[in-house]
């Protein structure tokens, strides 16, 4: 799979999507990289601990928050955007639902649009990502948890996701699935999800698994956000174990080395650049 300029074997590796979050609100890191000059030496810090792909948002997705307007999403999401593709040569994704953000950070430099709504909150963000030849990342989503079949309601649904990619004309090999663990679940979905990620290859397309410091863990643990690391990376070596091409995370070196140790003992290639 081609992202930007950089060819990922999404068959055989577990890639790491640094998270960048230029909020003032997110649920465990908001308020730390507002500023340009701090968001530039995040990035440098996650590209330096191992991260493949640097992941941009500009608007909480936590349970309770508060909608920004699309043009205080791009003035936080597009400056960053292109001041990161002009310094480091790595690929950007953009996590925004809204047409015109999505557009200003294409514009900006983003090669990779990850919706949580999987393209189903506005359809113009597949013909964007479509326009500007970028990849995309169809995240599950339910505005409640209620369920016939779970788990095959969740494949029927990102079906859906994947049909709207199709009919505004992104490639197959441009898209990858997220099961979307957090969002429209309970506890007890959440943890079947995970558990249960080897069905989603059923589709025919690479996956990634966002957990990073999520309730989730925080749940099974008894935790706050800022102590959720090690739960963070229980559920990286499953992704590796499952299958996962990427795990979207906060924590970059730790995942990183926890996602190496797992593919050496299944037996998948190790190289020293990773």
């Amino acid at each position: 799979m081609k992202i930007g300029n950089r060819d990922f074997d999404t068959l055989h590796r577990t890639y790491l999507m640094g998270i960048l979050n230029v909020t003032p609100d997110s649920f465990s890191d908001g308020g730390k990289f507002n500023r340009l000059d701090d968001a530039l030496y995040h990035a440098e810090e996650m590209l330096r601990d191992g991260a493949d792909i640097i992941d941009i948002g500009g608007e909480s997705t936590r349970p309770g928050h508060t909608v920004i307007s699309e043009e205080e999403e791009i003035s936080r999401t597009a400056p960053v955007i292109e001041a990161v593709k002009s310094r480091f040569d790595v690929p950007v994704s953009v996590d925004t639902y809204k047409g015109p953000v999505a557009e200003a950070a294409l514009q900006a430099g983003a090669d990779l649009v990850n919706d949580i709504w999987g393209f189903k909150h506005d359809p113009n963000v597949a013909k964007l990502t479509a326009k500007y030849h970028a990849a995309c990342c169809l995240m599950h989503n339910r505005t409640e948890p209620v369920y016939e079949n779970f788990l095959e309601d969740l494949l029927s649904d990102l079906q859906e996701c994947v049909q709207i990619a199709r009919g505004a004309g992104v490639p197959d090999d441009r898209i990858l699935l997220d099961p979307g663990i957090g969002f429209g679940k309970t506890y007890e979905m959440n943890l079947e999800a995970i558990n249960r990620l080897e069905l989603l290859h059923r589709l025919g397309f690479p996956l990634l698994l966002g957990t990073s410091r999520k309730s989730v863990i925080g749940l099974t643990l008894q935790l706050p956000a800022d102590q959720r690391l090690e739960g963070t990376i229980a559920t990286s070596v499953i992704a590796v174990m499952k299958g996962c091409a990427f795990v979207r995370v906060h924590d970059v070196r730790e995942n990183r080395r926890a996602v190496r140790m797992t593919e050496a003992i299944l037996g998948r290639s190790i190289d020293e650049e990773r």
